[in-house]
């Protein structure tokens, strides 16, 4: 009998009292705690910390395809609520409203999409839908603080073709790339093939006539004797000749001085 008369409220829980005669107590949630009521009343004690769940379901795309799924679902009930839903639904509501709520949701997303479109983008477009069913869940005095779609599972011979076709298409955009690189760095030597070609000409119009060789010659010998190696400088024959210079290590320099 005393089991029935003095109820402990453990952290995490709250109560709701059902009086014989007046029915369920709605606008009072007793908390955490000692309590006594009348041995012919009762208590009904719920868990009003956040909970998860873990169902999975199958569903059918837009071709009849059979799509399985595995959800996790975060959710606790509205605690100042926890009368009414008590009243209205009962200790079962995670099976009751949560689960029937986002499946019926899901099951009218999928129904509209095919198995290549759930595969690539479809994420998007069910966990939108999912939050839609969410805010039908708050009506029913409970908070639904995250669903989570851990996965999606097609049939491994679609998800194998899927895959594939996936594969191909970055093929060709890959190709498509290397196609379009290659064009621009065609174009970038043409462009500096054009450039060196009129820079030429502008040098050799204000050259005398045949001396073009002659002055890249110079310059090409001005290049090399900036560095710092030791070198041997041997004039080239006749007027015309251009020096060359040579590269020498240390020993053949202190070899030539003597």
């Amino acid at each position: 009998m005393s089991q029935r008369i003095f109820f402990s409220i453990l952290p995490g829980e709250a109560g709701v009292h059902w009086d014989r005669f007046k029915g369920t107590e709605i606008d009072y949630v007793y908390p955490e705690g000692f309590h006594l009521i009348y041995p012919w009343d009762k208590m009904y004690i719920y868990n009003v910390r956040i909970q998860e769940t873990h169902p999975d379901m199958d569903v059918l795309t837009n071709t009849g395809l059979k799509v399985h799924l595995l959800l996790s679902i975060r959710y606790a009930p509205k605690y100042k609520l926890l009368g009414v839903l008590h009243q209205k639904v009962g200790p079962e509501y995670p099976q009751k409203v949560i689960i029937p709520e986002i499946e019926a949701v899901l099951r009218e997303i999928i129904g509209t999409m095919g198995a290549e479109e759930i595969y690539t983008t479809g994420r998007a477009v069910i966990i939108k839908a999912i939050n839609q069913a969410i805010e039908q869940v708050a009506q029913r005095y409970i908070d639904v603080d995250s669903v989570l779609i851990k996965r999606i599972d097609l049939p491994q011979s679609v998800a194998k073709a899927i895959r594939y076709k996936i594969e191909q298409k970055h093929l060709v955009q890959a190709h498509e790339f290397i196609v379009q690189k290659e064009k621009k760095e065609a174009q970038r030597k043409r462009i500096e093939g054009e450039g060196i070609r009129d820079q030429l000409k502008t040098i050799a119009s204000s050259l005398p006539e045949g001396e073009i060789l002659k002055w890249k010659g110079v310059q090409a010998t001005e290049e090399i004797a900036k560095s710092k190696n030791a070198k041997v400088v041997i004039i080239g024959n006749g007027e015309a000749g251009l020096p060359i210079i040579l590269n020498m290590d240390k020993q053949a320099v202190e070899h030539a001085k003597k």
